[in-house]
């Protein structure tokens, strides 16, 4: 079984690295997540933004053409004005001329808001443009290095498994099963000493008839609080321990022979005292008579 035990301690450090190995290989893509989630942000803003765009360019070729329209107009009432021959006619031609001149006014400052929108809008398209490319960049520089770093990890588990097969030959194949997952689920703890009673894995008290089976190591024996495998190992206390609990059990069973032996001694004592009273009671009787 010694043997046994120092195969599963050498299994233990492959499969614990292992572990840890495969655990680095998950990790690895996570790291990429922030930046893809960046970029697909400043995608979608873009795209939205260059909507808006498209949608202010309209605006500023609309008021461009309404305001050339209403100087045209104002133009065309100004031209009117030497062919003018009564009052009212004068007064109704100049209130045509002011309402297109307000409307080109008012065109023009539309026409000039819009423009200006229109700039500011081309501006952070471009600056946007330029973080999506350098975001782009790198996200392919990470890649690249998520890539060679994942097959820097993939050969080490490769050297990994191929140490573990060089172990498990001869080993029980349900026990090797079971051991990974205990390793696994026990932060890569799978084997551990067996000290004075306690699991080394746990700390729990063991009893004493399974402490003695773990010391005998005729098999592979789990501890029944942690499942770890128990292998039995012992120092200098480890004695002062054993001769303490069999002097414990020596005193318990003292105790009881004595307790035996005290209720013996009384029973004795009670037939003692009813054969002297039988005694009493016949010479009263006789004096009686």
């Amino acid at each position: 079984m010694q043997d046994v035990y120092e195969k599963l301690q050498g299994l233990q450090e492959i499969l614990s690295k292992k572990i840890k190995v495969e655990t680095e290989i998950k990790e690895i893509p996570r790291a990429l997540s922030t930046k893809t989630e960046l970029l697909n942000r400043l995608k979608k803003s873009f795209i939205e933004k260059n909507a808006q765009f498209d949608q202010i360019k309209d605006k500023v070729g609309q008021y461009k053409q309404k305001m050339v329209e209403a100087e045209e107009q104002r133009e065309k009432f100004e031209g009117q004005m030497d062919q003018i021959k009564t009052q009212r006619e004068y007064e109704a031609l100049d209130k045509e001329i002011r309402d297109a001149s307000e409307k080109e006014l008012q065109f023009r400052k539309d026409f000039q808001k819009e423009e200006k929108s229109l700039e500011e809008m081309k501006y952070a398209l471009e600056r946007e443009e330029q973080m999506i490319k350098s975001q782009e960049t790198d996200l392919n520089q990470e890649l690249e290095k998520v890539h060679k770093e994942t097959e820097k990890k993939k050969k080490q588990l490769k050297q990994l498994e191929e140490q573990e097969q060089e172990i498990v030959p001869g080993l029980d194949e349900e026990m090797l099963f079971k051991f990974e997952r205990i390793i696994r689920s026990k932060s890569g703890l799978g084997i551990v000493a067996l000290k004075r009673g306690v699991c080394t894995g746990c700390h729990m008290i063991l009893p004493m008839q399974f402490v003695n089976e773990v010391r005998a190591g005729e098999g592979i024996l789990f501890c029944p609080y942690c499942s770890r495998i128990l292998y039995f190992e012992e120092d200098g206390e480890e004695v002062v321990y054993q001769e303490q609990a069999e002097g414990l059990s020596d005193l318990v069973d003292f105790d009881l022979e004595d307790e035996s032996d005290d209720d013996d001694d009384a029973s004795a004592d009670d037939e003692a005292g009813d054969e002297e009273g039988g005694e009493a009671r016949e010479a009263f009787e006789e004096e009686e008579v």
